[in-house]
């Protein structure tokens, strides 16, 4: 498996530790699951349709996110 090496500042740093300590996971599959989900947003944005809507089950939305 490849190895990689990034550097964070303190702040980047203190938040992946943070969504760690709260998903029950390690920083590097915050990063994994960071990179999976900008990869499947950017394969369903690819029609120019840059906005996605975060919904309820009852379909109602509770926010829309533009996508630069």
């Amino acid at each position: 498996m490849p190895k990689l090496t990034i550097r964070f500042g303190d702040k980047t740093d203190k938040l992946l530790k943070e969504l760690a300590e709260e998903k029950g996971t390690t920083k590097t599959e915050i990063i994994r699951r960071a990179l999976a989900t900008y990869k499947y947003l950017d394969e369903e944005t690819k029609d120019g349709n840059k906005r996605v809507s975060i919904t309820t089950t009852n379909n109602e939305t509770i926010k829309d996110v533009i996508l630069p």
